[in-house]
C-alpha cells in the first residue's frame, strides 16, 4: 500500500532512510540538548552533596541562603543531602513544567522556530554560568526557561512532517527518542570523566558546548522543516470539536498515570545516584567506574532493546495481536515497578562490605529501560498524535508536565533517603508505578472509547 503524502510536500524528495529530512534536523538537535542536560544532570546531586553546599563553597553562591530559608519554609529543616535532592528535584519539575507555557508561546506567538532557537540561547548561557558557584542559581533559572522554550516546541515539529494515517509517524517517534537516549548514553561517560579528572565545572562547560552545537544543527537545517506559521493561525483556528474535547479528556485521564511513571523514573536521576555510591561495586579490574557512567546506562539501554521490540510490535501486528497504545502504557509501569524491585532485592547479592555487584544495576537499566521504551515514546505519540493541531503545542508541554509533579514529589520522597533502608525505598518506588499501571489497565476500556470518538 502506497503510504501517504507529508503535510510538507518539499520534504518528500528529500527522505533519508525512509523518513523526511526533517526528522533527522530535529533529532539531532534533540541530540545535543540531551547531551548538554544529561551531562550536567548525571552530575548535579553529587556536585551539591559533595561540593557545593559544604561550607566554603555554599555561601559563595548568590541568592542561595533565601532560596534555602524558602524551600525549608515548606519542607521544614533539611540536611546537606535531602536539600539537593529537593533542589534537584524542583529543578528538574521546572524543567518539565515551562514547556506547557514555551508551546503555547510557539503556537500562540512566536513561531516555533524562533522559540526554539532562543531557548538554546538561554540553556547555552545557563550551562556556561554552572562554570562558575557564585552563578548556580542563576543557571539553573536560565535552563529552566530555556528548556521550557525548546522542548514545549522542539518535538511538536515531528507530528507536522507526516500526514494523518502516515505509518512512518509511529516509528518517527521511536527513532526520535533514539537520539534522546544517544545523547543521554554520551553525556554521563564524557562529563563523568570531564569531572573526575579536570572539576566539576570542566564537565558543566562541555554541556553547554554540547547545546550550542544543537543550536547550529536547528538553525542549518531550517530549510527542512514545515512552514513556521503560528501567528497567522491564531485567527484561523477552529472551534474544538466534540470529539476533540473527548480525546483532550482521554489525555487528562492518562495524565495521573504518567506522574506515577517519572515519579520512580525521577528517582533514578537523582537519589539514585547516592546508592551507587554507596551501595554498588563499582570496581573493574583495578579502575573506578566514575558514578555518573551508570547514568550512561539508562541511554544506551533502550537503543540496544528498542529493534526487538519494533520487531516484536510488527510481528505481534501482522497476527492482529500488538497492544494498543493503553496497553503498552500499562504494561511500560509494570516493567518498570520490577525493574525498580530489583534494586530493593540488592542486598541479597550484596558483599560483606555492603555492595551489590555492578552487573546488578546493569540489569536493572535493562529492565526499567523496557517499561521505559513501552511507556515514554507511545505518551509522546499519544499526545502528539491526539491532541486537536491547534494545541498540540501546548499539550505536547502538558504531557512534559507530568515530569513537574512527579520531580517535585521525587525531590520530597527522597529525603526519606536518610531515614528508609534502600529496599524500602525502592520498593515503595515499585508499588507508586505499578499501581499507576494497575490503574491504567482497569480504566481500559473507557480510555479506548475516548480516544476512538
Amino acid at each position: 500500500m502506497a503510504t501517504l503524502p507529508l503535510t510538507h510536500p518539499a520534504a518528500a524528495a528529500a527522505d533519508v532512510w525512509g523518513q523526511p529530512r526533517g526528522l533527522w534536523v530535529l533529532a539531532g538537535t534533540e541530540l545535543w540538548d540531551r547531551i548538554s542536560f544529561h551531562g550536567m544532570q548525571a552530575l548535579l546531586v553529587l556536585y551539591m552533596v559533595g561540593a557545593l553546599l559544604l561550607p566554603g563553597h555554599v555561601e559563595h553562591v548568590a541568592g542561595f541562603a533565601g532560596f534555602r530559608r524558602l524551600v525549608e519554609g515548606v519542607t521544614g529543616p533539611l540536611s546537606v543531602q535531602a536539600l539537593a535532592a529537593q533542589t534537584f528535584g524542583l529543578y528538574v519539575g521546572l524543567i518539565y513544567f515551562t514547556p506547557v507555557i514555551g508551546g503555547w508561546i510557539g503556537d500562540r506567538l512566536t513561531g516555533r522556530r524562533f522559540a526554539v532557537s532562543l531557548g538554546a540561547l538561554l540553556m547555552t548561557a545557563g550551562h556556561f554560568a554552572l562554570a562558575f558557584d557564585v552563578t548556580f542559581l542563576l543557571a539553573l533559572l536560565l535552563l529552566i526557561l530555556g528548556a521550557g522554550l525548546l522542548r514545549g516546541n522542539l518535538s511538536a515539529q515531528v507530528k507536522s512532517l507526516y500526514a494523518d494515517g502516515d505509518r512512518r509517524e509511529a516509528d518517527a517517534f521511536q527513532l526520535y527518542y533514539v537520539a534522546i537516549n544517544l545523547g543521554a548514553f554520551i553525556a554521563p561517560i564524557i562529563t563523568g570523566a570531564l569531572a573526575a579528572l579536570y572539576g566539576w565545572h570542566t564537565g558543566f562547560g562541555f554541556a553547554g558546548f554540547g547545546m550550542l552545537i544543537g543550536l547550529i544543527v536547528y538553525l542549518i537545517g531550517q530549510r527542512h522543516l514545515p512552514p513556521d506559521t503560528a501567528r497567522a493561525a491564531v485567527v484561523e483556528h477552529a472551534p474544538l470539536t466534540g470529539s476533540d474535547w473527548s480525546r483532550i479528556g482521554g489525555l487528562a485521564i492518562v495524565f495521573p498515570v504518567q506522574i506515577c511513571f517519572w515519579i520512580a523514573q525521577s528517582q533514578v536521576w537523582n537519589v539514585y545516584n547516592l546508592w551507587v555510591r554507596d551501595h554498588l561495586n563499582l570496581r573493574v579490574g583495578g579502575f573506578t567506574l566514575p558514578v555518573p557512567w551508570l547514568q550512561a546506562l539508562d541511554g544506551v539501554a533502550p537503543i540496544l532493546v528498542m529493534p526487538a521490540f519494533l520487531a516484536l510490535w510488527r510481528w505481534q501486528a501482522k497476527r492482529g495481536a500488538e497492544p494498543d497504545d493503553i496497553a503498552k502504557l500499562a504494561i511500560g509501569c509494570a516493567i518498570f515497578a520490577l525493574g525498580t524491585a530489583w534494586l530493593a532485592a540488592a542486598p541479597y547479592v550484596s558483599g560483606a562490605d555492603g555492595r551489590a555487584p555492578l552487573l546488578w544495576a546493569v540489569a536493572f537499566h535493562l529492565i526499567s529501560n523496557i517499561g521505559w521504551l513501552y511507556f515514554t515514546p507511545i505518551s509522546l505519540a499519544l499526545y502528539a498524535t491526539k491532541s486537536p493541531p491547534s494545541l498540540r503545542g501546548t499539550l505536547v508541554g502538558i504531557n512534559y508536565l507530568s515530569t513537574f509533579f512527579a520531580s517535585i514529589i521525587s525531590g520530597r520522597l527522597g529525603g526519606f533517603y536518610e531515614t528508609m533502608d534502600p529496599a524500602r525505598f525502592w520498593l515503595m518506588h515499585a508499588a507508586i508505578v505499578g499501581g499507576g499501571g494497575l490503574v491504567l489497565a482497569l480504566l481500559a476500556r473507557p480510555l479506548r472509547k475516548l480516544f476512538a470518538a
